[in-house]
C-alpha cells in the first residue's frame, strides 16, 4: 500500500488516507474474488445444490471476514497507524450509548425499512431469500460466531477504525465523515432493500466511534444487532409484529425514543472529538477507493435489477 516514504506528519496523514481508500477497494474486490474461486472449486468438484448447504453458507459469511482481517493487518503494518488508537479504552458510558442506539435502530428504524421493502414489492421487486444457515438447537452457536462475532470485530475495524478514522484524522468535518462513512458502509453490502437501515447504522456507529475515540463500543453494538437477529430467527420470531396487547407498538415507540434521545445527546451535548472542516485530500481518498465504489455500485444495481426480473 505504501508508495513513498513520508517526511512529515502531514505526509503520514495523506498516505494513511490514501491507504484507507485502498482498504475500501480491497474490501470490495477480495471477498468477491475468493467467493468466485469457491464457486469454481465447487463447480469443478461437481457438487449439486450447494447453495442450500450450510457449509457453503458459512463459507460465504466467513470469506469476507478473513479478507477484512488480512486487509486490516496490511494497513496497520504499511501505514504505521497506531492500532491502540483504534481499540483504545474509552468512557464506559459509550458502550451503553452504542447499545441503546442499536436497540433503537433494530426495532424502530427496521420497521420503517420494512415499509420501504413493501413499497419496492408493490413496484414488482422480489425481496431476496434468506442466506442464513440452519439455526436450530446448537447450530445457533457457530452462526453467532461467524455471523455476529467476526463481522462485529472486523467490519468495525475496517469501516470505523480505519476508513472513518483516517478521514477524521485528516481534518474532515464530523458531518462529512459520518455521511461518507455511512454511505460507503451501506453501498458495500450490495443490498438495496436494506440500504436505508444499513446507511443509518453506518451513520450512528461512526458518530459513536468518533465521540468515543475507539471502535470497542461499536463492536459491541454491531455484535448485539447481528446476535439478536439470529436469536429471533432461531426462535421463529423474525418479526415481532404479533406481540400481544399492543406490545409491538410499545416496543416501536420506546425504541424510537431511545434512538432519538441518544442521537440528540451525541449531536448536541457530547462534542468530544467534534471538528469542522472540509473534506481535505478527498480526491486522494476517492481515487484510491474508486475501484471499490465502482464494484459495490455495480453489485448494488445488479441486485436491484435482479429483484425486478
Amino acid at each position: 500500500m505504501q508508495t513513498s516514504t513520508p517526511q512529515t506528519e502531514e505526509d503520514f496523514k495523506r498516505l494513511a488516507l490514501k491507504n484507507a481508500g485502498i482498504v475500501y477497494s480491497a474490501t470490495a474486490v477480495f471477498p468477491l474474488a475468493f467467493s468466485a474461486l469457491l464457486l469454481l472449486i465447487v463447480a469443478a468438484i461437481g457438487i449439486e445444490n450447494y447453495q442450500n448447504e450450510d457449509w457453503y453458507k458459512y463459507f460465504n459469511y466467513l470469506i469476507p471476514q478473513v479478507c477484512f482481517a488480512g486487509i486490516a493487518v496490511a494497513f496497520f503494518r504499511k501505514s504505521k497507524a497506531p492500532v491502540r488508537m483504534v481499540y483504545g479504552g474509552c468512557k464506559w458510558y459509550y458502550f451503553v450509548i452504542a447499545l441503546i442506539l442499536q436497540f433503537g435502530l433494530l426495532f424502530s428504524l427496521s420497521e420503517l425499512n420494512a415499509y420501504f421493502i413493501k413499497l419496492l414489492s408493490l413496484m414488482g421487486y422480489r425481496p431476496s431469500e434468506s442466506t442464513l444457515p440452519s439455526l436450530d438447537g446448537w447450530n445457533l452457536l457457530p452462526a453467532i460466531l461467524v455471523i455476529a462475532v467476526l463481522p462485529a470485530l472486523f467490519e468495525e475495524t475496517v469501516f470505523r477504525g480505519i476508513i472513518a478514522r483516517q478521514m477524521h484524522e485528516n481534518g474532515w468535518g464530523t458531518l462529512s465523515v459520518v455521511l461518507v462513512s455511512g454511505a460507503l458502509f451501506s453501498l458495500f453490502h450490495h443490498n438495496p432493500e436494506q440500504t436505508l437501515y444499513q446507511f443509518a447504522c453506518g451513520i450512528c456507529l461512526t458518530l459513536v466511534a468518533i465521540r468515543a475515540g475507539s471502535v470497542l463500543p461499536t463492536v459491541c453494538a454491531h455484535f448485539a444487532n447481528n446476535a439478536v437477529i439470529l436469536v429471533l430467527e432461531s426462535t421463529g420470531n423474525g418479526s415481532l409484529s404479533a406481540l400481544p396487547g399492543g406490545g409491538y407498538l410499545a416496543l416501536i415507540i420506546v425504541s424510537a425514543l431511545c434512538l432519538a434521545g441518544m442521537l440528540a445527546y451525541l449531536v448536541f451535548f457530547d462534542r468530544r472529538n467534534h471538528q469542522k472542516g472540509h473534506m481535505k485530500h478527498a480526491r486522494l481518498f476517492l481515487f484510491a477507493a474508486a475501484t471499490g465504489i465502482g464494484v459495490c455500485a455495480v453489485g448494488w444495481l445488479a441486485t436491484l435489477i435482479g429483484g425486478f426480473l
